[in-house]
């Protein structure tokens, strides 16, 4: 138990002395988060911070949001566990809901502990369900830190291993900015991706492949956002083939871009199969995967989850989900979207090192560089996280070279908290520039 006079400064020297070294807290001076409010967090040492990451886009409504945190007490107080052996009505509700929610025909609904798990098991059925070990995956996408996931994962700083028993061909997509399409209007870099597309699955592919997987927005490859329909086109390809398409939503998922409640839908079509995690428990371990039952029971052999879709994580989903729907914060992310890039669109406009503002709702990203082109300025991009931080404001960082600081405020931001963060990235932008 951590008593309320430890200090940052012990605890990651405890931190570093206990946990791998493959892990590591963020900033120069870590802290520690003691407890937490609505959109703010207050540190062991008292320090009180703007959260605009939420502990990576997974606290998705705001800390201690009162419906979520009756729904736990109320569900541990009965019981907290009992696998998928027993019916558990939360378990069965919320798959209700998703599945209803999913836009998958004949949706069936497999609930996990993470999104690295739930990518598992697309693959799993994907390969089952094609008789292929062949997958298709975008480059600079991140999948999780699973055996399997790590092999889908086209993002260097973030691959540990090279070994996999899946062959994977990586496909041009959503990273535009350092494309070599990327001089092309929305229309020609959609076709030229997909004439990629068809000429890796010519030449690479031995047979059928098994599926394409895909973050509609790339969220550890730092908002990385193709043009609406994009995947759209892409899954025709596919289609033609009968080559299945999975939409990895671990972060796009339950309204965050705004515009829709699921980041495929801006495509224009439904996915054979969807994965979900992070934000839709607002805290809580939750995540899983949608399929086509066809697909789903693909797997013929008893199997089942020991803690995915529990009763304590099932409460949390719904009452997380039902928050979303009454405090109408889809609308809200697409209106406080709007907001936060139209307050920060000119101060990257008329900062020579911030390649670009990107994203979509509360899901936004800047890009920086050296001034003059595009090569990467990781120190600039973790200087402003620094400097976020003395400016009272948590946000993260992502992309290919850690130059990219990923900004994803609570679904149900204010005005006030919004623009108390865009003033707060922009002294740290101006302070650091």
């Amino acid at each position: 138990m951590v008593s309320t006079t430890t200090q940052n400064a012990e605890l990651a020297e405890r931190y570093r002395a206990v946990l791998p070294s493959f892990i590591s807290p963020m900033y120069a001076d870590p802290i520690s988060i003691d407890h937490g409010q609505g959109g703010y967090v207050v540190g062991v040492d008292g320090a009180r911070y703007l959260d605009f990451f939420g502990g990576v886009l997974t606290t998705m409504i705001g800390h201690a949001h009162p419906a979520v945190v009756a729904a736990v007490q109320a569900q541990a107080a009965k019981v907290m566990h009992t696998s998928t052996l027993y019916l558990s009505e939360p378990m069965i509700e919320l798959a209700e809901q998703i599945a209803a929610r999913s836009g998958i025909p004949d949706a069936r609904v497999f609930f996990t502990t993470s999104g690295t798990e739930a990518n598992d098991t697309a693959l799993l059925l994907a390969t089952s369900y094609r008789k292929s070990n062949q997958i298709l995956a975008m480059r600079n996408s991140y999948h999780g830190r699973s055996f399997t996931a790590q092999a889908i994962t086209s993002h260097s700083s973030w691959s540990s291993t090279s070994i996999s028993g899946l062959q994977v061909s990586f496909v041009q997509g959503p990273y535009r900015l350092r494309s070599p399409f990327r001089t092309l209007d929305d229309d020609g870099y959609t076709r030229a991706c997909v004439d990629d597309l068809d000429q890796i699955i010519h030449m690479c592919g031995a047979g059928d492949i098994a599926g394409l997987i895909a973050e509609p927005i790339q969220g550890v490859g730092g908002f990385a956002t193709p043009p609406d329909g994009f995947f759209g086109a892409m899954k025709k390809e596919l289609d033609n083939r009968g080559i299945l398409y999975i939409s990895d939503e671990v972060q796009t998922g339950w309204g965050r871009t705004g515009e829709h409640f699921w980041g495929y839908q801006a495509h224009g079509i439904v996915p054979d199969m969807l994965t979900f995690a992070k934000g839709v428990g607002n805290g809580i371990t939750l995540a899983g995967i949608v399929a086509r039952a066809d697909i789903m029971d693909t797997i013929k052999v008893t199997s089942f989850s020991t803690f995915g879709g529990n009763p304590l994580s099932a409460s949390a989903g719904l009452a997380t989900l039902r928050a979303i729907d009454d405090e109408g914060m889809q609308a809200n992310a697409s209106a406080m979207g709007a907001r936060l890039a139209a307050r920060l669109g000119p101060i990257v406009d008329a900062d020579a090192g911030a390649a670009e503002l990107r994203g979509k709702g509360l899901m936004q990203a800047i890009e920086f560089v050296h001034p003059g082109g595009l090569d990467p300025d990781p120190g600039r991009a973790l200087a402003v996280l620094e400097a976020c931080k003395e400016r009272g404001l948590l946000v993260g960082k992502g992309g290919l070279y850690g130059n990219v600081i990923r900004i994803t405020p609570m679904l149900n931001v204010t005005a006030d908290e919004l623009d108390e963060g865009a003033d707060a990235i922009a002294a740290a932008m101006v302070a650091t520039a």
